[in-house]
């Protein structure tokens, strides 16, 4: 975040004759409205969102975890390798808090560690699904949403899946940095299971059978299979 405040400040002069002044960017000359604050947002000719940002907004799932998965497909957490790059901590800092050696970036961290990145496979196995991580974000998050699903319904539950790990994911690795606390992958695995169907329930969706044959077969379940 420096960073960016300071790449915003790079063409800014300073005039000591001159008073400062508010100015709206996008209307110079007339200022702020908010017609023009309105068209400044919607505007499709100015900026383009990338797909898979727009896909983190899902309403079963809390802000606060939407919130992370944005950050992290924008390769905005702050990873060690990220704040490594910012000056923040130094090269030799930023060794993954799993300890096998490999610097700790987002993909790694979210995918090809060895513990965090098996938590995917053993999600696949539960909802029964086939599948291997890929070397981009937000490649293997638009893989995962569209494993064999052609219902809405099924998306929506895969994309739920998929935000909640790595929501899991990244607390996990704060608790195992900050706190000394380690979950085993199998515990959390069970935090996925618990917290996906609570939170489709909390929004009152109905489930076929009760909560136990849920947990051993959640797409049957939900009638998406």
């Amino acid at each position: 975040m420096v960073e960016e405040c300071r790449i915003l400040l790079d063409n800014v002069v300073v005039q000591p004759n001159v008073s400062d002044r508010w100015q709206w960017d996008p209307d110079i000359h007339d200022g702020y409205t908010v017609r023009g604050a309105y068209h400044a947002l919607t505007s499709t000719g100015t900026h383009t969102i990338d797909a898979s940002e727009n896909l983190v907004w899902v309403k079963q799932v809390p802000l606060k975890v939407s919130i992370v998965a944005w950050r992290l497909l924008k390769d905005r957490l702050p990873t060690k390798l990220n704040l490594q790059r910012h000056d923040i901590l130094q090269a030799a800092d930023t060794l993954c808090v799993l300890g096998c050696g490999n610097n700790e970036s987002t993909s790694h961290l979210f995918l090809h560690c060895a513990v965090f990145g098996s938590l995917w496979q053993h999600i696949r196995s539960w909802i029964g699904v086939c599948g291997t991580n890929t070397q981009n974000i937000s490649d293997h998050f638009h893989q995962f949403i569209h494993y064999t699903s052609h219902s809405k319904a099924r998306r929506s539950f895969l994309q739920l899946l998929w935000l909640l790990c790595v929501w899991l994911v990244w607390n996990e690795r704060n608790n195992r940095l900050f706190n000394n606390i380690e979950t085993p992958i199998d515990k959390l695995l069970g935090k996925v299971k618990y917290h996906s169907l609570w939170w489709l329930k909390s929004n009152k969706t109905t489930f076929v059978y009760g909560p136990q044959n849920c947990w051993s077969n959640p797409l049957s379940c939900l009638g998406i299979d």
